[in-house]
């Protein structure tokens, strides 16, 4: 699954449970759903992250690969 499809989906978990109107098993459920979710986002953006590389010039011109940095 795409990562902006988890993430609309996840908006939707979070919705039905902020309307606190699910039976106590639903609630659990949809939680549970949304952990999975939440997970799989965090994968996706742990993959992505390692795909993206900085191309840096140093001083003498030479290019030079680095990871990517969180800010």
């Amino acid at each position: 699954m795409p990562l902006e499809a988890i993430l609309e989906r996840l908006a939707k978990v979070v919705e039905s449970l902020e309307k606190g109107d699910l039976p106590l098993e639903e609630s659990l459920r949809v939680f549970e759903e949304g952990v999975r979710l939440t997970r799989a986002g965090q994968r996706r953006l742990d993959a992505a992250e390692k795909r993206v590389d900085q191309l840096v010039t140093n001083e003498a011109g030479e290019t030079t690969l680095q990871p990517m940095t969180r800010g």
